[in-house]
C-alpha cells in the first residue's frame, strides 16, 4: 500500500462518517479490524519468521532497541513531570514510542532505497517488541495506574498482544506451522490495515487538535530519534536510510487504535497523528530532493 492509497482510505473514512451518522457501525468496524483481523495478521507475520532472519543485520537490530528505549524514557519522564492528565500521559508515551514503520515507512524508504530488506527487518523486530509494550502501557494508564499484575493481565486480554507472544514462542521453539495456513491468515489479516485506515479517517476531528500536544509528540516521536540516528549511525546508505526513516516515522494508525480500545484521548491522538504525518512526509520529500 503506497502513501496515496493510505491517504485515500483515510479520506473515505472521513466522508463515510459524515454520511453515516451511526456510531455503532464504526465501533464494530474497529473491533473486527483490531480484535480479529489484526490478530491474524500479526500472528502469521511473526510466526513465519525465524531467529536467523531476526538477527541477520545486527546493527539494525541494535538500533531498534536503542530508539524504543530513547522514545520510551524521554516521553515517560516528560509526561511524569509536565503532564497532569493521566490519560494524555499514556497517549503521549504510546504515540511517541509506536511509529508507522510499514504503511508510511515502506513507501518513504523506497524514495531512498532499492532494497527494502533492512527496512522490513527493522519493522519486523519493532513490531515484535512494541505491540506488547504499547498495550501494557495503555492498559496501565487506562486503569488509573493499576498494579503491574493487573496491567499485564489487561494487556494480555488484547488479542493482537496474545497472538504476538504466542507467535514469538513458536519462533523461539522453532515450531514451523504450515505455510498455507500462515499465508491464508496473512492474506485475511492484511485487510485490518485498510479497515483501520478507514476507521482512522472516521475519527478525524481537528476541533480537539492542540498545538502543544503536536509539539510534544513531534519532539519524542520524530525530532529526537532523527537527530540521534543522524548523529550516531555510521553505516552504509542502505542501512542508514532504513533506520533513519523507520525511526522518524509519525505515530502508527494501530497506536491510535490501541488508544481507542483503552479510552486514552483517541481523538486528540488522531489529530496530532494526521498533522505530524503531513509534516514528516514533507520533510522526507524535501530531504530526497537534497541528497
Amino acid at each position: 500500500m503506497n502513501i496515496y492509497e493510505m491517504l485515500g482510505l483515510i479520506v473515505i473514512g472521513f466522508i463515510l462518517k459524515r454520511v453515516i451518522k451511526s456510531e455503532k457501525l464504526f465501533v464494530y468496524l474497529n473491533k473486527i479490524a483490531i480484535q480479529l483481523l489484526l490478530t491474524f495478521y500479526i500472528f502469521s507475520s511473526v510466526a513465519a519468521k525465524n531467529l536467523e532472519y531476526l538477527i541477520r543485520i545486527k546493527l539494525v537490530f541494535v538500533y531498534v532497541f536503542l530508539i524504543i528505549s530513547i522514545n520510551l524514557m524521554s516521553s515517560y519522564f516528560y509526561a511524569r513531570f509536565f503532564v497532569r492528565d493521566n490519560k494524555w500521559k499514556g497517549a503521549l508515551i504510546i504515540l511517541s514510542t509506536y511509529p508507522n514503520t510499514v504503511a508510511m515507512g515502506f513507501p518513504i524508504a523506497s524514495l531512498f532505497l532499492d532494497d527494502l530488506t533492512p527496512v522490513v527487518l527493522y519493522a519486523s523486530i519493532h513490531t515484535l517488541v512494541i505491540i506488547p509494550l504499547a498495550t501494557f502501557l495503555a492498559a496501565h494508564y487506562s486503569s488509573g495506574k493499576a498494579s503491574l499484575k493487573e496491567s499485564l493481565l489487561r494487556a494480555l486480554k488484547f488479542p493482537p498482544t496474545s497472538a504476538n507472544l504466542l507467535a514469538l514462542g513458536f519462533v523461539f521453539l522453532d515450531i514451523k506451522l504450515p505455510t498455507t495456513i500462515l499465508t491464508l491468515m496473512n492474506q485475511v489479516g492484511w485487510w485490518s490495515i485498510p479497515i483501520i485506515l478507514i476507521y482512522f479517517g472516521s475519527r478525524v476531528n481537528l476541533q480537539k487538535f492542540e498545538l502543544r500536544k503536536l509539539l510534544e509528540v513531534s519532539m519524542f516521536r520524530t525530532v529526537i530519534p532523527f537527530l540521534f540516528v543522524f548523529l550516531t549511525l555510521k553505516a552504509p546508505s542502505e542501512i542508514f536510510y532504513a533506520v533513519l526513516v523507520e525511526a522518524t516515522m509519525p505515530p502508527a494508525i494501530i497506536a491510535n487504535a490501541i488508544l481507542a480500545h483503552y479510552g486514552l484521548r483517541e481523538e486528540e491522538g488522531i489529530g496530532v497523528t494526521i498533522v505530524l504525518t503531513l509534516i514528516v512526509l514533507t520533510l522526507f520529500l524535501v530531504l530526497r530532493l537534497l541528497v
